[in-house]
């Protein structure tokens, strides 16, 4: 083999490539201007010469993780104690600084691609904040994740618009009705730059005064919204709580289907059918992620509703692995629980009863599908960029280690080692010791 200035080798203990089949001992990659070249054994390959070798003997070799959906935007818990001041007093400009930072928390811990599903706050829809955070990013301006940006294309007094307190203040066009002005909202979000539409078809959890199974849409106005994102080659991502929702999701095209909280047989029957992906988004409705958000000022009514609905969550999870349909790893962190913490939802689907492999494939190979991304991301496979973490520990055997930041010994994208945390190194990406930011409303 050829030697090169930008090869890399990488020698592990094992690997898992992302495509759900057994663990491989001795792994070899070979990286070569950012792509995986080669994936073999010590036994195959030999390091070119003059190309630069990490040996992470006993370690685990796996791709780059992904969460699905995310709120890198949302006015945070880790520097207020209350996100409703935080709604007041944090401009869109610093936001968006706010939300490089959780994507770089989410980087650190092994997400090297992260889908954000948009913001509106009372000073309008963020797409334009987002869109910049991820150009920076795609720039080399600032180390970061690979961001994919959603915009919110939703009606008046929708569950998204509801994010917003009632009484929030609401310039420019940030909510639409009726087929013709959504699909004008969807152009405009096209438009500024994002890649992905996200509407809803149903109430949702998060929100004050709100149950989960109102009407968000009707049939004509999600087909508008999903027609214009397919039009302009993007992609339709739609919130549903409820197996109506969830059908008029699957007859508009919706290329993810948005959280699992009810069901009925024949939705899953038909999204199962259809292969649509579901993002589970179970981590948001853990006991933990309750307690958080009490912490941090969120009114009981919301809280009751967060518990009430958890069993349907994980009942409907349960059910729809079963039926084998679609999942992509998907969070829903917003205000809680911690960015970077993203690992520990797929302790919860493991604790669900999902294998741990399954878990994995759903955060790699069925992520990039859900995203159109596969024959880029999603596996350690040769041609793919090189997105690569190492793991202290086996993540096929104990999915748990992966929610901890000693545990994530490297993090590579792009063939670039961005998180060195072996014995004698130090590369990161927040410069910052972790947690040690100032809380600005204590």
């Amino acid at each position: 083999m050829a030697s090169s200035k930008n090869t890399t080798v990488i020698k592990g203990g094992k690997l898992i490539d992302g495509n759900g089949g057994p663990v491989v001992d001795n792994p070899v990659i070979v990286v070569e201007d950012g792509r995986i070249k080669q994936v073999g054994t010590a036994k195959s390959i030999d390091a070119p010469k003059g190309a630069e070798v990490i040996d992470v003997a006993g370690q685990t070799l796996m791709p780059g993780m992904m969460d699905l959906h995310i709120h890198l935007n949302m006015f945070n818990n880790l520097t207020f104690k209350n996100y409703r001041v935080a709604q007041w007093e944090v401009t869109p400009e610093l936001q968006q600084m706010y939300m490089l930072f959780h994507s770089q928390l989410c980087f650190e811990m092994g997400f090297t691609t992260l889908r954000d599903l948009g913001l509106i706050s009372s000073r309008g829809l963020m797409t334009d904040e987002c869109c910049a955070v991820r150009d920076a990013v795609d720039a080399g301006i600032f180390a970061g994740p690979r961001l994919i940006i959603g915009a919110f294309t939703t009606g008046t007094g929708t569950h998204l618009d509801l994010i917003n307190p009632r009484a929030a203040l609401r310039p420019g066009f940030n909510t639409a009705d009726g087929p013709d002005e959504l699909r004008k909202l969807a152009r405009t979000n096209l438009l500024k730059g994002c890649d992905v539409i996200k509407t809803c078809a149903s109430g949702g959890g998060g929100t004050d005064r709100e149950e989960p199974d109102v009407r968000n849409h009707t049939q004509e106005e999600l087909d508008a919204i999903a027609d214009e994102a397919h039009a302009q080659h993007k992609r339709c991502a739609i919130h549903c709580f409820t197996p109506d929702a969830q059908r008029m999701a699957l007859k508009a095209g919706a290329d993810t289907i948005e959280h699992m909280v009810f069901h009925d047989d024949d939705s899953i029957e038909k999204i199962a059918e259809a292969g649509t992906p579901v993002t589970p988004t179970l981590l948001h409705r853990t006991d933990h992620a309750i307690e958080v958000r009490r912490e941090i000022g969120t009114p009981e009514f919301t809280l009751t509703k967060m518990k009430r609905i958890q069993p349907n969550c994980y009942e409907t999870f349960q059910k729809m692995y079963k039926a084998g349909v679609k999942i992509a790893m998907g969070t829903d962190m917003g205000f809680e629980p911690d960015m970077g913490s993203n690992g520990d939802e797929l302790a919860v689907y493991v604790d669900l009863g999902m294998k741990p492999m399954d878990a994995i494939v759903a955060t790699t190979r069925n992520a990039a599908e859900a995203l159109g991304m596969l024959e880029d991301l999603g596996t350690l496979e040769a041609g793919k960029i090189a997105d690569i973490v190492v793991v202290d520990g086996d993540p096929s055997t104990d999915i748990k280690v992966l929610g901890k930041r000693e545990n994530i010994q490297m993090v590579m994208k792009d063939g670039t080692v961005f998180v060195d945390r072996r014995p004698g190194k130090d590369v990161r990406v927040i410069q910052a010791e972790h947690k040690s930011w100032r809380i600005v409303d204590a």
